[in-house]
């Protein structure tokens, strides 16, 4: 009896604090969730896919197994998951403010223009800016993960010899932003930047655009269905990385330039890189690490949206049409 009622009261006490939070804060909460557990299922696959877009001549030549088994060989189980903290520090607030600031801009947008902007074109400009602002606030951290899973350092165990360079510039997240820091300042910590900007204003949009089309194309009963959320959600990333790729590349080797042992210009905007890119390298380049990446966008998108719709429901998020009749209402 003590044990139900000790659990009766527990279960009013998180009903209280669900209650007492205000709709953007359930949506931070939720958003920031589903952002880490979808990143730490898909780490292995971001270490290889970095690697691949940063380090043409030691692992693009040997192939997708090749590169698992040479990040395997000189750094153990562990090196795959190389930069994941940063990432895991960088998505959560990131993937807050993503799904936060889509649901703001959706509901601001239908208040402002209630007989303009509805349809379809909603969800692409309401998460193209969400995508926008969620980058400008945690960019840095996007930077730091990337310097530090594109470091290759063999674990002291192994004792693996002809391998890849043995390289350790940064110690860990901190060294790493403080030497980024005293680098370059500011500018330092945004470097790269531009292309993530202008390839995730496209992406955040298309993303949410083909999730919510595909959800309303389902019939009404099967809108619950997990695996309905997570097929939309993977056909929703795999179409919206698509078209988005190359500036990802773009991206990655900007934010790593300074640690890559070249003779190339330096590679100072997004478009002079881009053309440097595909002359210098190759246009393929543009796509290094595509194939990487539909594996790995397939289970990260459709479990954000997954993860992200079922905490939505557990923290009792009012649908988007009951908050926009108490955002106008208020």
């Amino acid at each position: 009896m003590a044990n139900k009622r000790d659990e009766g009261e527990e279960g009013m006490f998180l009903d209280g604090i669900i209650e007492a939070m205000p709709v953007f804060a359930k949506e931070l909460v939720a958003g920031g969730v589903a952002g880490g557990i979808a990143k730490t299922v898909v780490a292995p696959l971001d270490r290889v896919k970095i690697l691949y877009q940063t380090r043409r001549s030691e692992f693009q030549s040997a192939g997708l197994l090749g590169s698992v088994k040479k990040i395997a060989k000189t750094e153990g189980v562990m090196g795959f998951y190389r930069g994941n903290g940063a990432s895991v520090a960088r998505i959560v607030p990131y993937a807050a403010l993503h799904y936060m600031a889509y649901e703001q801009y959706r509901r601001w947008i239908i208040l402002t223009f209630p007989n303009v902007w509805t349809g379809p074109i909603l969800d692409l400009v309401a998460g193209s800016f969400s995508g926008g602002t969620a980058v400008l606030f945690t960019y840095p951290l996007d930077l730091i993960r990337t310097k530090l899973a594109y470091q290759v350092v063999s674990s002291s165990k192994l004792n693996i010899e002809g391998v890849v360079n043995n390289e350790q510039v940064y110690r860990g997240i901190l060294d790493c932003f403080s030497k980024t820091y005293k680098e370059g300042g500011i500018r330092g910590l945004y470097r790269g930047v531009a292309p993530t900007i202008y390839g995730i204003f496209p992406y955040a949009g298309l993303k949410f655009y083909f999730y919510e089309e595909m959800k309303r194309c389902v019939p009404e009963e099967n809108k619950n269905s997990i695996m309905v959320k997570l097929l939309g959600g993977s056909l929703a990333g795999l179409l919206g990385q698509t078209l988005t790729y190359p500036l990802d590349v773009v991206r990655r080797q900007m934010q790593v330039q300074n640690l890559a042992v070249s003779d190339s210009a330096e590679m100072k905007g997004t478009m002079e890189t881009l053309t440097m890119i595909a002359q210098k390298q190759g246009w393929k380049q543009l796509f290094s690490g595509l194939s990487i990446n539909y594996i790995r966008v397939v289970p990260s998108v459709a479990i954000g949206f997954t993860v992200y719709d079922i905490l939505k429901s557990c923290l009792r998020v009012p649908s988007r049409e009951a908050a926009v009749r108490v955002a106008h209402a208020g």
